[in-house]
């Protein structure tokens, strides 16, 4: 039976005996029970080594930690490092006029450094100061250019180097190409034309 005891007709003797090996069973199991009861689970990964839960834990906080960082990275990056400087300007810029008194007079600096900043159509000074920063701009280091004639095309459109003498010294490989260019079109016009000449 399930219970281990003998099916069918038994004799007391033999029921008293099984009870009692069943009793001697349960205490032996009892006190198996009782140790099993206040100790942890083991878990074992599949080669049967154990497997240390908290450390698991702490690596894949870490992990996700490490992996919140990068996108907040990405996402720093994504929306631009020049664009995120302007608008940390734009607010700075906003916290520092919100500072300001509403009524402004004559001799606030700000306001007379903006003013003068601004850029009028029709100002009589506004040729002179662009002028002035033109010349001042000029004085920084430019590279040369090469000034001459106009040079002959090239696939690039590159213009020659300021110490050019202006012969053409090139195999005629350019030209070439470009009278290639030009037939083809030329072909492809008089194919176009010849085709819908009797509609």
């Amino acid at each position: 039976m399930l219970s281990g005891v003998k099916a069918g007709l038994v004799s007391a003797d033999v029921l008293q005996r099984e009870q009692q090996e069943l009793r001697r069973h349960e205490r032996s199991n009892k006190r198996l029970e009782e140790e099993s009861r206040h100790t942890e689970t083991v878990f074992r990964d599949k080669s049967g080594r154990r497997r240390d839960l908290a450390q698991e834990q702490l690596e894949q906080k870490q992990k996700a930690e490490a992996k919140s960082e990068r996108d907040e990275q990405y996402a720093k990056w994504g929306k631009g490092l020049a664009q995120g400087r302007q608008q940390q300007q734009n607010v700075e810029d906003a916290i520092k006029e919100m500072q300001k008194p509403l009524a402004r007079y004559i001799d606030d600096q700000d306001l007379d450094r903006m003013l003068r900043e601004q850029e009028r159509e029709g100002d009589p000074m506004a040729d002179f100061i662009k002028k002035r920063k033109a010349k001042e701009n000029k004085e920084k280091k430019e590279k040369p250019r090469y000034k001459g004639p106009a040079p002959p095309l090239n696939r690039f459109n590159i213009w020659p180097g300021h110490r050019w003498d202006g012969v053409d010294r090139s195999n005629g490989f350019e030209q070439q190409r470009f009278a290639r260019i030009a037939n083809k079109k030329a072909v492809q016009e008089l194919a176009y034309k010849w085709s819908v000449e009797d509609m």
